[in-house]
């Protein structure tokens, strides 16, 4: 490998986190699950970031956490593979829904097992047309883990999140977007191009709308309708002193168009 194993640059007010180890399809390193943990949360505290895309570098888009790379463990102690989980893989799907800005995955190729779990954990999620998805860890005899229990089942219902996580095969992007895995599949020439420009649009948006929007929906599948009500109510309240509301406000009042400044 050449060059660093993690890329991300900020324009027009889109930062972009590439995975940058293409001869192992990306396979996701702890070195590199902290520092796309610390550039999400740097992104929700920093007023120049509007948006964020994720992708990877060469074939595939992430094949999950580099199991090779972590070496020979010696005999684990009652709690390390459920403390490993907590303050590694789980904290990473949370740093992507906890963002505070909108997150997007451009799903360039293969995601696999918990790289399908950050993809499937942004906001947005667009797929190459050679992108595959795989929950691959019953191929392993392992329980799957990064989130994956908790967020198929509510993207495609517990049948269908059952059936990819027992038989594991590898599902295509036009099937991903069937099931509502994936927004949007394009060719792969297109991807690149099509997300700067999903994110480009959302860089341009009511910033703290959407954070609000988001974190709205996140819970909603969380909590009962009192409880959402009662979120919605609230966010309303906090969002309306934004001077992108007000702005929103004023331009239709003024039949013109309105202009975001993310604050």
């Amino acid at each position: 490998m050449t060059g660093p194993a993690l890329l991300h640059t900020t324009s027009d007010q889109v930062l972009t986190v590439t995975l940058n180890r293409p001869g192992s399809l990306n396979a996701l390193t702890p070195g590199q699950r902290e520092e796309v943990i610390g550039l999400l949360s740097e992104a929700s505290a920093t007023a120049e970031v509007r948006a964020v895309v994720i992708t990877g570098a060469g074939r595939g888009f992430c094949a999950g956490a580099d199991l090779r790379g972590a070496g020979t463990p010696g005999e684990p102690l009652a709690g390390d593979v459920a403390r490993t989980l907590r303050t590694g893989a789980q904290r990473l799907i949370t740093a992507v829904l906890d963002c505070e800005k909108p997150v997007i995955a451009a799903v360039n190729g293969t995601a696999a097992g918990l790289g399908a779990h950050l993809a499937f954990a942004c906001d947005l999620v667009l797929a190459a047309e050679s992108a595959r998805f795989i929950e691959v860890f019953v191929r392993r005899g392992l329980v799957p883990d990064g989130g994956g229990a908790y967020l198929l089942p509510r993207l495609v219902g517990p049948q269908r999140a059952k059936e990819l996580m027992f038989f594991g095969d590898a599902l295509t992007a036009t099937d991903a977007e069937r099931l509502g895995l994936v927004n949007r599949v394009v060719r792969d020439a297109e991807l690149e191009k099509t997300a700067r420009a999903w994110a480009e649009r959302l860089a341009a948006g009511p910033t703290r709308a959407l954070a609000l929007t988001k974190q709205l929906v996140n819970a909603s599948l969380d909590t009962d309708r009192t409880t959402a009500f009662a979120a919605e109510a609230a966010a309303q309240e906090i969002n309306m002193s934004t001077a992108d509301a007000q702005e929103g406000v004023r331009s239709f009042v003024e039949r013109r168009g309105a202009e975001f400044r993310g604050r």
